[in-house]
């Protein structure tokens, strides 16, 4: 059974950081491509960055320049650096892994991040 674990939400001012970590049980994490989504109340999931297992990485438009993804295949671990935060940053942050050659998806189980004074 994999399951993937995310942490590091929190609350945060405007302007400031978080870096949440995902991690993925089980063997394979090099072959998924991994992602992080946000789910505002009342609006639908969105995609906010990923990372593929060859290192391709996107970002959505209205986090480009302030979130950082990364990963590391030796921990089974994504990250996403989050800087200068706003307050429609406010979401539940998912992390996603799509297991390439198997062609499953599993999601984590989301950790809140608030961005308020």
């Amino acid at each position: 059974q994999v399951q993937l674990v995310e942490s590091g939400g929190g609350l945060v001012q405007p302007g400031g950081s978080l870096r949440l970590s995902c991690v993925v049980s089980g063997s394979g994490f090099s072959f998924y491509d991994m992602g992080w989504y946000r789910q505002a109340p009342g609006k639908q999931r969105e995609l906010v960055a990923r990372i593929s297992t060859g290192g391709s990485i996107n970002y959505a438009d209205s986090v480009k320049g302030r979130f950082t993804i990364s990963r590391d295949n030796a921990k089974n671990t994504v990250y996403l650096q989050m800087n200068s935060l706003k307050p429609e940053d406010t979401a539940v942050y998912y992390c996603n892994g799509i297991a390439v050659l198997i062609h499953k998806n599993y999601w984590g189980q989301g950790t809140q991040v608030t961005v308020s004074s």
